[in-house]
């Protein structure tokens, strides 16, 4: 498949916004989906480290800071360029670097998803992951560091805009509409 066919569906958003579930939304259609988080968790892992809240933000600035702000979405390319699938999803855009990354190799459309702080906070809380915050201050702390990634730039210049503070059911209708507006429907 040429690269030029191959269209990719970038998430991008706070912790906690909903980028996996809108995700696992066209997973669940039969899209695939690459989480660029996934990239930080197995270097981690390489590394011998836990998925705790500090080891995974030491090693995600580690990456960049060692390979810039597009280190992870240039790892992540040739993976991409070898599925031979027409439409990809792209879970968890922290910079517009990795946005030009994407870009200058696929046609790449950038979904942005917010939701409040309060929301968010209560949904990480909540789902009980390895690497989710234990608290506020370090929820705090996770979206700052996150931010200091650009990914306020990455959300600023999306090419889509979800809001995702009520249901799921909300949520899914949102996502409808999003996949009409991509071509998809």
């Amino acid at each position: 498949m040429s690269l030029s066919m191959k269209k990719l569906i970038l998430i991008t958003g706070m912790s906690g916004s909903g980028k996996t579930t809108l995700a696992e939304m066209f997973e669940e259609e039969g899209h695939t989906v690459i989480t660029m988080g996934d990239v930080i968790r197995d270097l981690a892992s390489e590394s011998g480290l836990e998925p705790t809240p500090t080891n995974l933000g030491v090693t995600a600035k580690e990456i960049r800071r060692e390979g810039g702000e597009a280190a992870v979405a240039e790892r992540c390319v040739d993976k991409l360029n070898s599925l031979d699938k027409p439409v990809i999803v792209v879970d968890g855009i922290r910079s517009i670097s990795e946005v030009d990354v994407f870009k200058a190799s696929f046609d790449a459309s950038l979904v942005a998803i917010h939701a409040p702080p309060e929301t968010r906070y209560v949904r990480l809380r909540d789902r009980r992951r390895s690497d989710d915050p234990v608290d506020r201050k370090t929820f705090r702390e996770r979206d700052l560091r996150e931010l200091g990634f650009s990914l306020g730039w990455a959300i600023a210049f999306a090419d889509h805009m979800i809001v995702n503070e009520g249901t799921l059911g909300e949520l899914g209708e949102r996502y409808r509409a999003l996949k009409e507006r991509l071509g998809l429907e």
